[in-house]
């Protein structure tokens, strides 16, 4: 019983934790990359569970039984961290790259060894390199994404201001 209430209270405070940063990364900020923040965060769950039915890993303590993805670290700390690396490297590819893979290297191994050893979250046919380099990966590939939705706003704000 003991051990359950240990991984509820890791996976809650998981998801609750990094969002009592947003407010200080201002309105402006958190509208602006809200669009990329969403766009990888439904991409990562469409992913896992496409990786639970594969048994790629495996979510051993769900927030809600029967789902088969690890909604505290999607929404948690993977969804605001995303929004704080565009908030803070974005114009600078070099910088969000090495910010991302220095990130991405803390997820996929000290992080990872941490959500083992609580009983949280565990790779079974996915190996700890392999998570790494797809989430570095995909940082390049939402770097490309956020840029396509400046350049579209941009575009409007252009016909707008024409009119």
């Amino acid at each position: 019983m003991y051990k359950h209430n240990k991984q509820i209270a890791f996976s809650l405070a998981m998801l609750i934790i990094p969002w009592l940063t947003v407010p200080f990364m201002g309105k402006k900020s958190f509208f602006r990359f809200l669009p990329v923040a969403s766009f990888i965060n439904l991409f990562l769950s469409v992913f896992s569970v496409i990786a639970n039915k594969k048994r790629w890993w495996k979510n051993k303590n769900p927030l809600f039984s029967g789902v088969p993805m690890d909604f505290s670290f999607i929404l948690g700390p993977y969804f605001v961290t995303t929004l704080w690396v565009f908030k803070l490297t974005y114009g600078s590819f070099l910088k969000y790259l090495i910010t991302n893979a220095v990130l991405d290297y803390i997820c996929a191994f000290p992080f990872y060894a941490i959500n083992k050893k609580v009983g949280i979250f565990e790779f079974k046919k996915m190996t700890r390199s392999m998570w790494y380099f797809i989430c570095v990966s995909l940082a390049i590939i939402i770097y490309g994404y956020q840029y396509i939705v400046e350049q579209t706003i941009k575009k409007a704000n252009n016909s707008q201001s024409e009119l």
